[in-house]
């Protein structure tokens, strides 16, 4: 039986989606219409759905693992495991009220309205916290809810917040952390094909953190170097034709290269390259 992947067929999930699944080395197509896609170089199908169905359509065994939201995963909550955070895709589920309201914190809303499209979680987070609020199940426009007298407060997903602050809401709380991940039922997390794609997923991913950094110093300033980039576990060091000078090569974290390179230069590095990873384990 062809195993199967549900990917999100359209909304800011989709195009990171595929651009990870073509990272990690599967050859596909995407047409517009198509729910089934095959995959050319592997034994697998891809079915483009909305990213609100991933998790039931998982949970029910119609996809054998899915990229979806972690909040999409905490509203649905039945029998789904995370198997790999996917590093796009990032929002929270957050708590709001007008920015009149006196209100400050989650814990002030006991006894209030609250709006949502995420009526699931919003109940777990307020019962787990012994908040009580009378839960709006809305769907769509949430955040005007407290305009037309709907709710006292709303719970939604923001990316940038710029949606609260051009209706005149502010966040109190989050309630959710949310991004991409890759969930499977939680009976299948251990199997073989879902390891395959998990394994290919998460070398993507960590790829993606890191880049791999080449520079040429003089053996006077390698220690210093060293320490600048002590890389996965050691740099790798190597003499060069020219007597005093050696190859220094190490992977470093991408987020940290804004404050290294000038370091580097300035203890004596020179000749420095920084190259893309495409895969990492």
């Amino acid at each position: 039986m062809t195993f199967s992947l549900a990917v999100p067929n359209k909304g800011r999930l989709q195009e990171p989606s595929v651009r990870l699944l073509r990272d990690a080395g599967l050859s596909f197509e995407v047409t517009d219409r198509a729910l089934s896609v095959p995959v050319r170089n592997v034994d697998m199908e891809l079915l483009f759905v909305r990213t609100e169905d991933i998790p039931e359509l998982v949970s029910d065994g119609v996809a054998d693992v899915g990229i979806t939201g972690i909040d999409l995963v905490e509203e649905h909550g039945n029998g789904l495991a995370s198997i790999v955070e996917l590093g796009f895709g990032h929002c929270r589920l957050v708590a709001a009220v007008p920015n009149a309201s006196p209100i400050e914190k989650t814990e002030d809303l006991g006894g209030l309205r609250v709006a949502t499209a995420h009526p699931n979680s919003t109940k777990a987070y307020f019962s787990e916290r012994s908040i009580d609020v009378d839960v709006v199940s809305l769907r769509g426009s949430v955040e005007v809810a407290t305009k037309i007298g709907v709710a006292d407060a709303i719970v939604d997903l923001v990316s940038t917040g710029s949606t609260l602050r051009v209706n005149g809401l502010r966040a109190v709380g989050t309630l959710i952390e949310s991004q991409a991940i890759l969930v499977s039922r939680k009976t299948e997390v251990d199997s073989v094909r879902v390891n395959q794609v998990a394994t290919a997923l998460r070398a993507v991913t960590a790829g993606r953190r890191k880049r791999y950094l080449l520079l040429n110093a003089p053996l006077a300033a390698e220690s210093t170097i060293i320490d600048l980039m002590p890389g996965l576990e050691a740099p790798t060091v190597m003499p060069l034709a020219e007597e005093g000078w050696v190859a220094i090569h190490s992977v470093v974290d991408a987020a940290h290269l804004w404050e290294l390179l000038p370091q580097l230069e300035a203890a004596g590095g020179e000749g420095i390259l920084v190259l893309p990873i495409e895969q990492l384990l």
